[in-house]
Order: C-alpha cells, then structure tokens, then sequence
C-alpha cells in the first residue's frame, strides 16, 4: 500500500509554478500493478519518482513500508570512473547483501548484460545502451515489491530486447508495478489500475481501460 497526505509537488519556472501535484491525498492498494498516465509534460516521470522515494514533494507525505526498485533501464546513477563490476557491488554493498550474495549478483549482472571485458571497464567508455544494458541487469537481480518502470520494457538490439523482456515479464510475477507508459497495450497487458495526471489532479481507476479511456478524451480535447 502507498499513501499520499497532502501532497504538493512543483517547479519553478520563469511564468510561475508548474504544478505535477496539488494538495493530493490518495491510497494506493496492495497487490495490483499500476499504469500511470497524462499528457506530455504532465509530470508522470516526477509522480513515478515521488511514488518510489527517489524525488520527494514540496509538501506532504507519501508512505508505504514496500522496497522499491529505480527506474528500469535508466541510464544515469552510475560512477563513471568505477568499472560496471565495481558500480554493481557498490549497488549491492548498499541493499546490504554479504559477499556469497554480492558474487551471485556479479555474475548475474555480467551475464545478463553480454558487456564481456567492458564489465571490467570504467562505466564512462559505455556507449548509453551500454549503460542501460548494465543497469536492467542489475534491475533483475534484486527482489523488489515495486518495479518502477518509466517507457522501458526492454533495451538493446532486438535479439536482447527480446530476452529482457522475457525476464522483466518473469519478474513481475513476483512483484507488482508502477509504469509509465504510453502504450497502451503494454498498459492493459501489464496494468490492473490506472492513475491519470492532469494539471496538477490525480484521478484513480480501478480498471486500466476506464484510466485509457479518460486520458484519450483529455489527449484529444
């Protein structure tokens, strides 16, 4: 479960304060996955960020006891002068796994991400599909209750996009999500609920068609 009190979240900008969130109470319920949607610009990527702990609001409370994982595929985060091997114990040092559990995750990432010696390489020679690669690996190897997902259900070439897919769509089976997304097969083939952002509004769904629905009607007005 994930609660928001009053929660207010803006950026300053030279016409004022741009909006994402205003004075928003609501309560997320457990065991569903969630797709959230709005127009460009509406601040889904910011309200995805504020569900997970990664961003916080300018006023109010979000709470939830659940784990949450950082946004699959994303790029940014990692030390550039660390090798992938190293960023990736790093990452594993802070969920406070022990060393058999650190090696395990090692081998998993390097063997999911097919990065061969560049694993061993600083992460600044990475390409940003090398980076990405390194980073849904590294996804995967954690067990989280939310898997935060922000347009990216797979990377690489088409051969790997295929294989992270599958593994994402196997790991969701044994957690639940908060997606952004605008596909909107990917949101009813993954998604139960709906959250749509608009000017600062948030309305729940309890059926991801009847949130389609309402964003395409704010989409086309």
């Amino acid at each position: 479960m994930i609660v928001l009190e009053n929660v207010t979240k803006f950026f300053k900008t030279k016409k004022g304060k741009k909006y994402i969130l205003k004075n928003v109470s609501m309560t997320i319920p457990e065991g569903v996955n969630v797709g959230i949607l709005g127009v460009n610009g509406a601040g889904k990527s910011t309200f995805l960020r504020i569900l997970g702990g990664i961003d916080f609001p300018n006023s109010g409370k979000v709470m939830s006891s659940k784990t949450f994982s950082w946004p699959l595929g994303l790029a940014g985060g990692f030390q550039g002068s660390m090798t992938g091997k190293q960023n990736v114990r790093f990452v594993a040092r802070i969920f406070g796994k022990n060393e058999e559990e650190i090696k395990e995750i090692i081998e998993f990432v390097k063997d999911f991400s097919e990065l061969g010696d560049y694993f061993d390489m600083p992460i600044k020679t990475y390409s940003s599909g090398m980076k990405s690669r390194l980073n849904f690996g590294l996804s995967l190897a954690f067990d989280f209750d939310y898997i935060l997902i922000d347009e990216t259900l797979s990377v690489g070439d088409s051969r790997f996009k295929k294989k992270s897919k599958e593994a994402l769509m196997k790991k969701i089976e044994k957690s639940n999500v908060l997606m952004v997304s605008h596909s909107m097969s990917d949101l009813k083939n993954i998604c139960d609920v709906g959250i749509v952002l608009n000017n600062g509004k948030i309305s729940y769904f309890n059926d991801i068609n009847d949130a389609i629905n309402v964003y395409k009607e704010i989409n086309e007005a």
